[in-house]
């Protein structure tokens, strides 16, 4: 019975090893596989990349980078969340929004020219009488502007009421025509014809309520027939002259929405159109002048006024927009950095679309919903490599680091050793020979050719200069083996900080 159970569990324990050992094979082929690089990079430009191995022109081999260093894809980029709060990471979302393009610009008011009213002169005479004093006066339909003395009036007087003695009805006919014509009122023909008398004088009246815009003409002086006299205009709606930067005209188009605001004017606001667009380009500020139209019911815009306005442009369709500080403009390409989660963050090429006031759109590159970097984007970005690619960075770089080296040549009147020195992890560097300054700090009496030290190195700017030496083992000759091993067994159970050789200056 006890030897049944005994070959059971041998059996079962040569059972379990063998499926460890299946499985370890297993892990390790898949660790194997996956320990492929991706590829070789300059340990000291992050952008100078080979498909394998190679060497910089300082000797130094390429660091092999792997997919599972990548944090599962390449170009991703892990921040500790102290890293982020340090670099001042703020997020932003993508959204999808009905947006319209704004076009923020400036322009002066003017009279409606559509409703200005020219008052010429239709006979040669002399001004008698001029009611309107000056430019800007108001004036209601059917005012006298001014009376006129005119030869030519007195005639057509006398010709009319010649007409009307031979009751011939055609000479009638002609005679009040020829008064008509000359701009003589119904009224005053009728007059005439009742009390047939003539009158020296004729008086003119206003066509329609307004204010004068220009007076050219004043009281006594002569005037020739078609003679421009007055403009008379309205402001119960007014035009509004802006211009347009050349390259924002062709989103422009006859009846988009306005908005107009005056700095003297707070809380007030009002709303037109775009009337006109006008054919050509200003030569010299390459801005097109646009024409928008305004109603004024209360008449508080007055011509030559100061105003703000914001053309909005486009149907309002849904887009995908961003902040515009999120986004990172370069010569050749445009780019967001997405926030991954979990510390990861990730270089993406986009195309722009318009901008809209604060936001920009985005034509393709990212989905809505996604997050995105709105500052300390550039710091993130100068990380990448070409095309986005980012390399790994998972703190900062720490600005010195320790390691083993054995010395290979000194040099005490530079300072300077030359070191066969581990890899450094910290610093992305391979194992490699380098020649590095001393501190004037640190002891360089005892220190012979083929010593192993620990070595503290700190970087200053592009200089590398040892700043603490550790002796861990002396070069032994056959006379003095067994004292080196002795001193050696004693240092292991010591802190570094007990045999030290040097110190920071």
């Amino acid at each position: 019975m006890n030897k049944t159970l005994l070959m059971s569990a041998l059996l079962l324990a040569l059972g379990a090893g063998g499926g460890y050992w299946a499985a370890k094979q297993t892990g390790d082929g898949a660790t194997a596989k996956e320990k492929t690089p991706l590829y070789w990079v300059n340990p000291m430009d992050p952008r100078d990349k080979r498909d394998g191995p190679a060497k910089d022109n300082m000797g130094m081999d390429f660091i092999p980078v792997y997919e599972e260093k990548q944090g599962g894809s390449p170009g991703t980029v892990t921040i500790s969340p102290e890293i982020q709060q340090n670099l001042g990471v703020r997020l932003a979302k993508v959204e999808k929004l009905s947006v319209h393009q704004q076009i923020e610009t400036v322009g002066y008011v003017g009279y409606d020219e559509d409703r200005l009213e020219a008052v010429n002169a239709r006979m040669a005479g002399w001004i008698r009488t001029l009611a309107i004093k000056s430019e800007g006066q108001q004036v209601a339909k059917g005012a006298l502007l001014y009376e006129l003395y005119a030869p030519d009036l007195v005639n057509a007087q006398h010709e009319y009421l010649l007409a009307l003695n031979t009751a011939n009805p055609l000479l009638l006919r002609a005679a009040e025509g020829k008064l008509k014509s000359l701009q003589v009122p119904s009224d005053q023909i009728a007059a005439l014809k009742r009390t047939r008398q003539v009158r020296e004088t004729i008086g003119i009246y206003a066509p329609s309520s307004g204010y004068v815009s220009e007076l050219k003409v004043r009281e006594g002086q002569y005037v020739e027939p078609a003679a421009a006299l007055f403009n008379i205009g309205t402001l119960k709606q007014v035009w509004v002259s802006a211009e347009v930067f050349e390259r924002q005209a062709a989103q422009l188009k006859v009846g988009d929405p306005v908005t107009m605001t005056l700095d003297y004017a707070p809380g007030r606001s009002w709303q037109g159109k775009v009337d006109y667009l006008y054919p050509t380009l200003d030569a010299a500020t390459r801005t097109l002048k646009v024409r928008l139209r305004f109603a004024n019911p209360d008449e508080f815009l007055k011509p030559n006024m100061f105003a703000k306005v914001s053309i909005r442009t486009g149907q309002g369709e849904p887009r995908l927009v961003v902040p515009s500080e999120a986004v990172i403009r370069t010569g050749s390409q445009d780019r967001l950095v997405l926030a991954l989660g979990d510390g990861s963050f990730k270089s993406v090429a986009v195309t722009l679309g318009p901008q809209f006031g604060d936001k920009v759109a985005i034509r393709e590159g990212v989905e809505a919903g996604d997050s995105i970097v709105r500052s300390a984007q550039f710091l993130l970005d100068s990380e990448s490599a070409i095309d986005s690619d980012f390399q790994r960075m998972t703190a900062v770089r720490p600005a010195e680091v320790w390691t083993q080296g054995e010395i290979q040549g000194i040099t005490l009147a530079n300072r300077t050793l030359t070191v066969s020195h581990q890899p450094i992890p910290e610093w992305q560097w391979p194992a490699m020979e380098m020649e590095f300054t001393v501190a004037d700090g640190v002891d360089m009496s005892k220190l012979t050719e083929g010593q192993t030290l620990h070595l503290q190195v700190m970087q200053e700017g592009d200089e590398y200069r040892i700043t603490n030496i550790h002796q861990e083992k002396a070069p032994a000759t056959d006379g003095d083996a067994k004292p080196a091993a002795n001193e050696m067994e004693k240092m292991e159970g010591m802190d570094p900080s007990q045999h030290e050789m040097g110190a920071k200056p």
